[in-house]
């Protein structure tokens, strides 16, 4: 089941399989589906995940003939979502669905990013945005406010930054007119997405043994067993903080001559170890493709590689990009180029050219003039592909997103080293868009945190959601994994419980964040608020029921007010609201805390997000809402093991959870995190907080 109001824009058009690759995948799926064995109570999560997935070994055709359908399912679920499906959906209706947003006004138009525009957009009455679905980097199009349903957009454009009272899209070139009118955003579907997972597969099902991949495919679909190099590989870190953990998993890497998986748990130094792993395979002279599900873990690799002066070079948007990552991207290095040069010389030509051609009048004149221009036009496409081909092979290290990896800009080029990090997060089809340009791979991860969103619950049941990291994790198990085991990030009381019930007591806390505290930080005192590490706040008998929205979306108004509370008793005792952060799995929720964050101007700087939203983030203090109280005691998908895990996780010094206990302990696993909480923190009721 899915967290509600969060998106993985994983877009396929389906291609058309045999029967008989059919009937392969289908009787495959049935090993999956059938494959679960039941699990003691006290049987670690992993081996819990392990026993769900036996049978996944499969063949590269039986691969291609079963995520064919699937992915065709998950396109349909995102493209129901859209603003023109369905005969009777209007505009009001699409942003009671969160895919358009209406009434706003253009309030700041910049130029940046490698010359695209940047518009800033408010709701006319200047308050806060409607609740939405639209984050970052999505695809959107600008409209008139009242144009019809199916017209013509303003322009087309990537969302850039998201704010509670503004959203700024970034345009390749400014809209000609409108902008002073009421306007709208639609968010669209991601069609490029789907395309390039469509070739993906169609490219695998001609067969790609003949490819960089080919000694590599045949290891992950079981058929040849991997290799390692006979005597470890020994080296000299780059970073001489690495725990020995993290020395046995590198060592382990680069000793791997096909297939590693790097098992990274909450704060234990996952991209610490895959950067250092990247110095070393560029050390050995190596060519390595970088990639991730998502553009901030693409970005995080890069600002560490940056101080190593690595020849590494960023491809995707500008817009997709981290500020501080922009002078590494694509674009701003062929500007750089002396083939990007001369191209600009071609273009100030052709405008001088263009000049002539409007004031010519003689029809040979005007002939002879615009043949110059088609010649210039080609010689200067030609030397942008010049310029763009001498930066890529010039770069050790190419970073993308997965989906990016097959850009045209890529073609023909094959890499010594793939590395995938969030692979436990990423479709397995939209991981082989990448490994298919190498000949060894690394992929680094967790399967015990987020899993791939997926918008089709069918597509998800049916085999979509099983990731290449658990399947070559169940496939090869220890021979080819390697676990880290130091945690940097939580106190020791936060780390326990996700260690015992997660990854079977093996995580430990170092010794430099094992006893922080709230207190520890500059210019926070001591107090009732500061002392705990944990606090679960009870809001059982409290009269703080469930509510729904329009899109039956759960929210919590009672539980809202006691969060909100809470981190107001944190900065009362001088903890900064940057340093403070709530959490809840549904949308409903976050809106009605950022409603109730927009009447306190202490508490603007306090970020309030999905567990999604959160990944691979982590505040201070954390606060968790979770919501669910009702009669019947239904957790919905709080249930999920793997989101809970990472919403605690979060929390470096205090994890404080608002809950109602009679509702959330009908879960076991929910029920076991409670009396966790209760056994090692504080305890107090709700009504303790409702007239602070």
């Amino acid at each position: 089941m899915l967290f509600d109001g969060f998106y993985f824009t994983t877009i396929f058009h389906s291609s058309s399989p045999s029967f008989f690759f059919f009937i392969l995948g289908f009787l495959s799926l049935i090993s999956i589906c059938g494959g679960s064995s039941s699990s003691a109570k006290n049987k670690s999560f992993e081996n819990q995940q392990m026993a769900k997935n036996r049978g996944t070994a499969m063949s590269l055709e039986s691969f291609v003939s079963t995520m064919a359908p699937l992915i065709d399912m998950e396109k349909e679920a995102e493209i129901s979502m859209s603003l023109t499906t369905g005969a009777s959906r209007n505009i009001e209706t699409a942003q009671k669905k969160g895919t358009t947003i209406l009434n706003l006004k253009c309030v700041d138009v910049q130029t940046g990013l490698m010359g695209k525009s940047l518009l800033e957009f408010q709701s006319n009455k200047g308050d806060v945005l409607p609740p939405h679905k639209f984050g970052n980097h999505d695809v959107v199009v600008l409209k008139l406010n009242k144009a019809d349903l199916g017209s013509s957009p303003l322009a087309q454009g990537v969302v850039y930054r998201l704010r509670d009272s503004s959203i700024t899209v970034v345009f390749d070139e400014v809209p000609e007119e409108g902008l002073n009118t009421s306007l709208r955003l639609e968010k669209l579907a991601n069609e490029v997405t789907y395309r390039r997972m469509k070739d993906t597969l169609v490219q695998m099902s001609k067969g790609v043994l003949r490819g960089p991949a080919s000694d590599l495919v045949p290891v992950l679909f079981g058929e040849r067993g991997p290799t390692v190099a006979k005597k470890e590989v020994e080296f000299t870190p780059f970073n001489k903080s690495l725990d020995q953990s993290q020395r046995d998993a590198i060592s382990k890497a680069l000793s791997s001559k096909d297939v590693f998986l790097l098992h990274g748990p909450p704060g234990t130094g996952k991209t610490t170890t895959v950067v250092e792993i990247i110095l070393q395979e560029v050390k050995r002279g190596s060519k390595i493709l970088a990639c991730a599900a998502s553009n901030i873990a693409v970005d995080n690799i890069v600002e560490r590689l940056v101080p190593h002066k690595v020849k590494l070079v960023r491809v995707g948007h500008p817009a997709r990009l981290l500020p501080q990552v922009l002078d590494s991207a694509l674009d701003a290095q062929v500007l750089k180029g002396d083939n990007s040069a001369l191209a600009n010389d071609i273009r100030k030509e052709m405008k001088a050219l263009n000049g002539k051609l409007l004031k010519a009048k003689d029809r040979n004149t005007r002939r002879g003039i615009q043949k110059d221009l088609r010649a210039l036009g080609k010689e200067e496409r030609k030397r942008q592909q010049l310029a763009v081909s001498d930066v890529i092979k010039n770069a050790d290290v190419i970073l993308t997103t997965l989906t990016g990896a097959l850009t045209r800009k890529l073609d023909n080029i094959t890499f010594d080293l793939v590395i995938i990090d969030e692979g436990a997060q990423a479709l397995e089809v939209a991981c082989w868009i990448a490994l298919l340009k190498g000949s060894r791979c690394i992929l680094a991860g967790d399967h015990l945190q987020l899993p791939p969103t997926i918008q089709s619950a069918e597509a998800e049941k049916k085999g979509l959601g099983i990731t290449l990291f658990e399947r070559l994790a169940d496939l090869y198990g220890d021979e080819i994994k390697s676990m880290l085991t130091v945690q940097y990030r939580m106190h020791e009381r936060i780390m326990n419980w996700s260690s015992e019930e997660l990854y079977d007591g093996k995580i430990t806390a170092h010794s430099s964040v094992a006893s922080h505290m709230v207190y520890d930080l500059e210019n926070v005192e001591k107090s009732s608020a500061t002392e705990a590490t944990l606090l679960l706040v009870d809001s059982a008998g409290c009269d703080m029921e469930e509510k729904k929205d329009e899109e039956e979306s759960t929210y919590n108004e009672g539980e809202a007010e006691v969060a909100m509370a809470h981190a107001k008793r944190l900065i009362k005792s001088g903890v900064r609201s940057c340093d403070i952060g709530i959490i809840t799995p549904y949308a409903a929720q976050v809106m009605v805390l950022r409603i109730l964050r927009g009447k306190e101007e202490k508490l603007k700087e306090m970020e309030i997000s999905t567990v999604d939203g959160f990944q691979g983030r982590e505040k201070e203090a954390i606060i968790i809402s979770m919501v669910r109280s009702n009669s019947k005691k239904e957790v919905g998908f709080l249930k999920d093991q793997r989101r809970m895990n990472v919403a605690v996780t979060r929390a470096r010094r205090q994890c404080c959870v608002v809950c109602d206990t009679e509702t959330v302990s009908s879960d076991a696993f929910l029920k076991r995190m409670i009396e966790y909480f209760e056994e090692h923190g504080e305890y107090l009721s709700a009504s303790d907080y409702t007239n602070w």
